[in-house]
């Protein structure tokens, strides 16, 4: 069971992603208005696992951070996709010279409070803004 980190360029819309992302309970992440084929902004990666698309990593440059985004297939949840694709994108960041990665858990999402202790778990901290930052290592 090796999982593998595939860049996608060009990324675009299409049924894994729907299936995964379009799929996010209502409210946890912007609507997503896209038909196959349509080109998605920033820069996506998807995690497969045996042949199967069980994860997406999303990220998209801001000043000298990284906003990110992780979407884990509904039956993989625990197994700890989301760490993989957490610390992929942190080498992401890093090969950029990104000084830290950030998210915003949605107000609307029904588990917000889950995915942000998540999120704390894994070093990112709170801010004012209503962002999780963590910083990115250097070196």
């Amino acid at each position: 069971m090796a999982r593998q980190w595939i860049h996608e360029n060009p990324p675009r819309w299409d049924a894994p992603k729907a299936a995964i992302v379009g799929a996010a309970p209502k409210g946890s992440l912007p609507p997503t208005p896209y038909s196959a084929g349509d080109a998605i902004p920033g820069e996506w990666w998807r995690v497969e696992e045996d042949g199967r698309v069980v994860g997406y990593g999303w990220m998209d440059t801001t000043w000298n951070g990284g906003e990110i985004l992780l979407a884990v297939h509904s039956e993989h949840g625990g197994q700890g996709v989301g760490g993989f694709i957490l610390d992929h994108l942190e080498a992401e960041a890093k090969k950029r010279g990104l000084n830290y990665l950030y998210n915003v858990v949605q107000d609307a999402h029904p588990r917000r409070a889950e995915v942000t202790r998540w999120l704390e778990h894994h070093g990112f901290k709170g801010g004012e803004d209503g962002q999780l930052r963590r910083q990115v290592p250097k070196g």
